[in-house]
């Protein structure tokens, strides 16, 4: 339904760029696969931040790359010295992990999987002007606890999980709370924003963040 509107797109630079932000447990890399599936991978991918950061910590720390890729305990036990570790990457250079994640994209359209601070949306913001859409995808303490998240100081607390809660205007917000038949409809509401290049301009001009 949606491929038919973007096949005339040739260049590699993007048209639409998805920022997508949430907590963790959220779900934002189940609904990203969906929008994902629905846009076919020929014409959409997906790029995530922490790949690039996770690739080069496992390689400066002798760590199993594809471990720290998952969603198991592997990854947790390094979660806060990797968190640690990229905040002083970024500090030396904010665009650092936002380059590396987008350096072999192709497709025209982007989502950027996990956005977690106000630096990486106004990298995008600036490198491609009027072509971003945040979206928030939100869900209630209860459904994140029941899928495994617990409570973490110095984690759930730093910038990488607090970054994004103010400051930014998002565009759009999908509430993941487990309804099926309710994320559906928001999914489809989201994929029409990006569907024609004239619902596109007028989206453009109202997806800035907050000065």
């Amino acid at each position: 339904m949606y491929v038919e509107q973007f096949t005339t797109m040739t260049s590699t630079q993007p048209r639409i760029i998805l920022l997508f932000s949430g907590k963790r447990k959220s779900g934002k890399d189940y609904v990203t696969d969906l929008i994902q599936k629905r846009l076919t991978a020929e014409m959409c991918c997906i790029l995530r931040l922490s790949a690039p950061l996770k690739q080069q910590y496992a390689k400066d720390h002798s760590l199993d790359y594809e471990e720290l890729l998952g969603s198991g305990q592997y990854k947790e036990s390094y979660r806060a010295d990797m968190i640690r570790w990229g905040e002083m990457k970024r500090h030396q250079d904010s665009g650092f992990f936002c380059r590396l994640a987008i350096k072999h994209a192709t497709q025209p359209i982007w989502i950027i999987s996990d956005c977690r601070r106000m630096s990486d949306v106004q990298w995008f913001h600036e490198e491609f002007p009027e072509r971003c859409i945040c979206v928030r995808v939100e869900a209630s303490e209860q459904t994140r606890s029941q899928r495994g998240w617990r409570y973490t100081t110095g984690i759930d607390d730093a910038e990488s999980e607090c970054g994004l809660d103010e400051g930014v205007k998002f565009d759009f917000i999908i509430r993941n709370d487990g309804a099926e038949d309710v994320l559906e409809k928001q999914l489809e509401d989201l994929l029409s924003l990006i569907k024609s290049p004239k619902e596109e301009s007028n989206t453009q001009n109202k997806i800035k963040p907050e000065k």
